[in-house]
């Protein structure tokens, strides 16, 4: 399973990058947080199982299953230039994915890097 998250302002860098990496995306098991998801179901047909907003648990929830070994890499594209109201929940996800050694891409150009290894795993 692949996690998909996006602040608002990153939400159509999130989507861009999902599109040009589509069939790696489309092959796995997605889960996204409540309007991520929403956006890459609309405008690129992307099957994503959504959970709830990021504000609302939805990164813990993703943390959740990072713990369980369900989640193979995390995609979280955050806004570092606006504080968030739940910081906490950020750095948690983060932590978890530093514990249990899940990659975690917090921009465009490790994305790439995760996407990389992730088609060397996946071939």
């Amino acid at each position: 399973m692949l996690a998909l998250i996006a602040h608002d302002r990153k939400k159509s860098a999130m989507v861009a990058f999902v599109r040009r990496h589509l069939e790696l995306f489309q092959r796995c098991r997605c889960v996204a947080t409540g309007t991520t998801g929403a956006m890459l179901n609309q405008e690129l047909g992307l099957s994503v199982e959504r959970v709830a907003h990021g504000p609302e648990g939805g990164d813990l929830v993703i943390g959740g299953r990072v713990t369980t070994g369900e989640v193979r890499a995390v995609f979280f594209f955050r806004d570092p230039l606006t504080a968030q109201p739940h910081e906490p929940d950020i750095s948690a996800l983060m932590r978890v994915c530093d514990v249990h050694d899940i990659p975690l891409a917090t921009n465009h150009a490790t994305a790439e890097g995760v996407v990389a290894w992730l088609k060397t795993q996946l071939t």
